[in-house]
């Protein structure tokens, strides 16, 4: 067994039996190990940002890794953007990058790179395989480290001679680390500053964001009065009818200083203290009100959910959380703008779909819309590095290939990785992309306001207008295997919407929207 063979082996030991990839000459022992270890899927990707973002989709939905297969340091750099929301999506991952074989490196060929560096800036766990025989115990404590609460991205650098090289061992299995536990004294102070009739918020995120930890979150909220709220930008919130209706944090500094104004109680639950994304001229970065105390229950790598229900016995008594009704918009009619368009998807969205969600300004109203239709999950730009929502979208069709996903995907960030769908259609995914057309970065002529920029000329628009030519995505999904149509009205977009979900594998629709900036 070489050292390739031992590494997928103990991959799929392991639970880790996806891998995206997009291999170089270096990796092409693993690739040919593929015909050993036929319990491994390799899922080809174009791009890296596709198998970086696939790769964080897929653990999202399947709660364990997936591992990613990439070339050198290029590689792993292309898809660094992805990897970053992954991180901050504590996604557990294992990155096999393959690099020179040891006695090569030394020449410094034109690919040779500081792997380790480049590596280091987005993952919580790098080692190098320095032996064929240490190749499979590598795999498995990469495996490990990746399920470590709350989870993260580790990254096995794999030289070619240590890849091709006989003598590989597959690596025991490690087992993986529960979350640790919350102190009592922690959950009893808390719960003290929450009786304490004081304006409270409770921020929820990470591990939080499910069915169990939102009940007792509801529970908390009603007992206390406290107004609940989670963070931005989810890794995965479950929501819809029948599940505590939660209120995201404001993207904009202004929505979220409103949200939290007059709180004097902060408690997170697997949510970072609110700052604002970006500084701005004579503006706060610290969005916690004035006077206000934070209480930390549980910090990341906590077992939040334990801590949730503790506090929820103690404050809330038979308190029950209150429930999302089923309630859906009407079918529009008329012009399609941001509003009829959140409408219909709130309209049609089906029961156990997926939704991940890039449509950045033209989804603001979406949450509204979708608030009471059937239970889904919804994935967010955790990160901010746009070009994951196509990615992640196949990801996560992957990993539960009986639930439809829809990608509401804005057309700015959708030419970041546009060859997702390529991988959408050879692998025959159930994923209906919504392109939200506006032609333009609105998200930054809204920030060219904000940051106290002079009011911007021609030349400043020119540069975030995104016509001359209009781009076509019809054309660029059709030539790459994947049926799509343009919508301008509300009924064309119901019925295309409608239609799609109704047949089976990939399929875009190009929804053309005015900018709201």
């Amino acid at each position: 067994m070489n050292g390739a063979q031992a590494l997928i082996r103990t991959l799929v030991d392991g639970g880790v039996d996806v891998c995206f990839a997009n291999p170089g000459t270096s990796e092409m022992h693993f690739v040919a190990a593929l015909d050993a270890v036929p319990e491994m899927r390799g899922v080809l990707a174009l791009f890296e940002g596709v198998v970086t973002g696939a790769a964080d989709g897929y653990a999202r939905m399947a709660g364990r890794p997936a591992a990613t297969l990439l070339h050198l340091g290029p590689g792993l750099g292309n898809g660094l953007a992805n990897l970053h929301n992954a991180r901050r999506a504590a996604t557990p991952m294992v990155n096999v990058v393959g690099d020179h074989a040891t006695y090569h490196k030394r020449y410094d060929a034109p690919l040779e790179s500081d792997i380790d560096a480049v590596a280091g800036s987005v993952s919580g766990w790098v080692r190098r395989s320095t032996s064929t025989a240490d190749v499979g115990a590598d795999a498995a404590a990469a495996i490990a480290a990746a399920r470590r609460p709350p989870g993260q991205v580790a990254t096995l650098i794999l030289p070619a001679d240590v890849s091709w090289s006989p003598g590989g061992e597959p690596g025991r299995p490690v087992a993986p680390e529960p979350p640790a536990p919350v102190a009592d004294e922690v959950v009893r102070a808390v719960a003290e500053a929450l009786r304490s009739g004081e304006p409270s918020v409770l921020l929820v995120g990470g591990a939080a964001t499910r069915e169990q930890a939102l009940l007792a979150a509801g529970r908390i909220a009603e007992g206390t009065g406290a107004r609940l709220l989670c963070e931005t930008f989810p890794a995965r919130l479950e929501r819809g009818a029948g599940l505590p209706p939660v209120e995201r944090l404001g993207y904009l500094a202004e929505q979220a200083t409103a949200q939290l104004d007059g709180a004097r109680h902060l408690v997170l639950a697997g949510a970072r203290s609110p700052v604002s994304f970006f500084a701005y001229p004579d503006r706060p970065s610290d969005l916690v009100p004035e006077g206000c105390q934070v209480h930390v229950l549980a910090a990341a790598g906590d077992d939040v959910v334990a801590a949730l229900e503790q506090l929820a016995d103690l404050v809330a008594g038979d308190a029950r959380p209150e429930r999302q009704p089923v309630r859906r918009p009407d079918l529009p009619t008329g012009d399609l703008t941001v509003q009829s368009l959140a409408d219909a998807v709130g309209a049609l969205l089906p029961e156990g779909a997926i939704v991940a969600d890039e449509a950045n300004t033209s989804g603001l109203l979406l949450p509204v819309s979708t608030a009471g239709a059937p239970r889904h999950d919804w994935l967010t730009l955790t990160g901010g590095a746009i070009g994951q929502g196509m990615p992640l979208a196949a990801g996560a069709a992957i990993a539960c290939p009986d639930r439809p996903v829809v990608c509401l995907e804005a057309d700015g960030s959708a030419m970041y990785t546009p060859s997702a769908l390529w991988t959408q259609a050879r692998e025959g995914l159930d994923v209906t992309t919504v392109v939200l057309s506006n032609r333009a970065y609105a998200i930054l002529r809204l920030e060219l306001q904000r940051v106290g920029a002079e009011a911007g000329g021609p030349r400043a628009a020119d540069l975030l207008d995104l016509s001359r030519p209009d781009l076509d995505f019809v054309a660029l999904a059709s030539g790459m295997g994947v049926p799509a149509s343009r919508v301008t009205t509300a009924e064309q977009f119901a019925k295309e919407f409608e239609r799609a979900l109704a047949e089976p594998g990939p399929h875009l629709i190009e929804a053309v929207v005015p900018p709201l900036v």
